[in-house]
């Protein structure tokens, strides 16, 4: 009996060792997990932060001639009352765009009634985006008019009948609509800003865009004394992310569903660990 007592103690004490190193090795795999999520989540602010702040300080007057910005950085522009700015740049799959423009008015163009600025965004293809909240248009009541227009989560790929805005450059168009022939020519000063919220895998969608929506036009030289010519492209927008476009490929829910089948492997390697006995064979009279 002492000897069958002293190899039922022994099995226990293995039994629990495995059982703690388990533990252990779960412990530290979920910490490495979270470390891993929290550094791929960070670093696109990390990134963010250190972009050069240059302001542009002009805009264009179309769609073929507008200034092309970055997210992040400010730009602004003198204008006259009735013209149509235009200013572009690039959003990423995932991405909430959100575009704020300030107009400041001279007092002789402040406090006219019927008269509005408007901020409105297209995507590559010149479709018209809704915006989900902000105010796109306001009355000139004041010498300081701001509007914005977030827009919707920017998808990897959408069905040829949807508007859903897609990876590419977006254009932002800033005038004022309901002026009179005396308001016309008023000097302004407008400035635009976009930025966007990165919503991961809450807007991942199963496919892709072959390429980007980037407005361009290819121009080849069918001279052959024009070699360095040919093959040239003239693009209309040449703007892109910082770390290029990322395809629709990658969101975080690829780290969750990684942590989540790593974690329910340990659970069933634990729960067998528990349940499958010292494996050992009774000890006999």
């Amino acid at each position: 009996m002492g000897l069958g007592g002293a190899v039922a103690r022994h099995g226990l004490e293995d039994e629990l060792m495995r059982t703690t190193h388990l533990l252990r090795t779960r412990l530290w795999a979920t910490v490495g997990l979270a470390g891993l999520a929290a550094l791929l989540t960070a670093a696109p602010a990390l990134a963010a932060s250190t972009d050069d702040d240059t302001p542009r300080t002009d805009a264009g007057t179309s769609f073929r001639t507008a200034t092309e910005i970055e997210q992040g950085h400010r730009a602004t522009a003198s204008a006259s009352t009735g013209d149509y700015l235009y200013w572009s740049f690039p959003a990423d799959a995932g991405q909430r765009p959100t575009v704020k423009a300030t107009v400041k008015l001279p007092e002789s163009a402040a406090h006219r009634p019927g008269t509005r600025w408007r901020v409105d965004v297209y995507d590559g293809l010149r479709r018209r985006q809704s915006c989900m909240y902000g105010m796109q248009s306001r009355p000139a009541d004041a010498a300081t008019v701001d509007l914005a227009c977030t827009l919707r989560p920017v998808r990897a790929w959408s069905d040829t009948w949807s508007n859903d805005p897609l990876p590419g450059t977006y254009y932002i168009r800033l005038t004022a609509t309901g002026l009179r022939t005396a308001d016309l020519g008023a000097p302004v000063t407008a400035e635009v800003e976009a930025n966007s919220k990165d919503i991961g895998g809450a807007a991942a969608v199963d496919g892709t865009l072959a390429k980007p929506l980037v407005p361009g036009a290819s121009v080849d030289s069918d001279d052959p004394d024009d070699a360095a010519d040919s093959g040239t492209r003239a693009a209309l927008s040449t703007a892109e992310p910082e770390d290029g476009w990322a395809s629709g490929w990658w969101t975080d829910r690829w780290i969750w569903t990684g942590a989540g089948g790593v974690l329910a492997a340990l659970a069933g390697i634990g729960g067998y660990a528990l349940t499958r006995g010292n494996g050992r064979a009774p000890s006999g009279a």
